[in-house]
């Protein structure tokens, strides 16, 4: 079922707030990386590289073409870290948007959830900024719901460890 370029761009409005998100998400809170990446996913799905194909809803799948292009991304960069030896990878700059401050409890629940694995990271994003269930968050990251509610459950666990530990000292 394709769907009209003009309700797709309706879509892409409706979506994009959260579609930012969570690319700024899957860019470890870089800006200038979301931004591009969000910019390229759209384009992938204006030009149809990226399809709609009605499996899921559209935001699931909307979200599933940013995690793909922000790895795609990513993997680009590396090989221009590699060819390029003037870039110090142990020595990044950091992102002006990354020096706003935040509350204590926003910090804290940042530095918590630092430490937690990438995929729980994903997951509790997706669930709990997202407005995602599980399930769609299962689709997004191309995993098995099963695996993505272990990985969800852990990660919240993580979390209330951490954060207990923290209010305790």
């Amino acid at each position: 079922m394709e769907i009209a370029r003009a309700d797709v761009e309706a879509k892409l409005e409706q979506h994009h707030a959260d579609s930012f998100a969570w690319a700024l998400a899957c860019c470890g809170r870089e800006r200038s990386e979301a931004e591009d990446v969000l910019q390229t996913s759209y384009l992938k799905v204006l030009d149809g590289r990226a399809a709609f194909g009605s499996r899921s809803s559209f935001k699931t799948w909307l979200f599933g073409v940013i995690r793909r292009t922000a790895a795609e991304h990513r993997r680009w960069r590396a090989v221009g870290r590699f060819r390029s030896r003037t870039i110090d990878p142990a020595d990044p700059s950091p992102d002006p948007a990354a020096l706003v401050t935040h509350s204590e409890s926003s910090e804290r629940l940042l530095a918590a959830l630092a430490r937690v694995t990438e995929r729980q990271r994903q997951l509790l994003h997706l669930v709990f900024y997202q407005d995602l269930t599980i399930v769609e968050a299962a689709a997004v990251l191309g995993i098995s719901v099963g695996t993505a509610r272990t990985h969800y459950e852990r990660g919240k666990q993580r979390l209330r460890e951490m954060l207990t530990v923290e209010d305790d000292r």
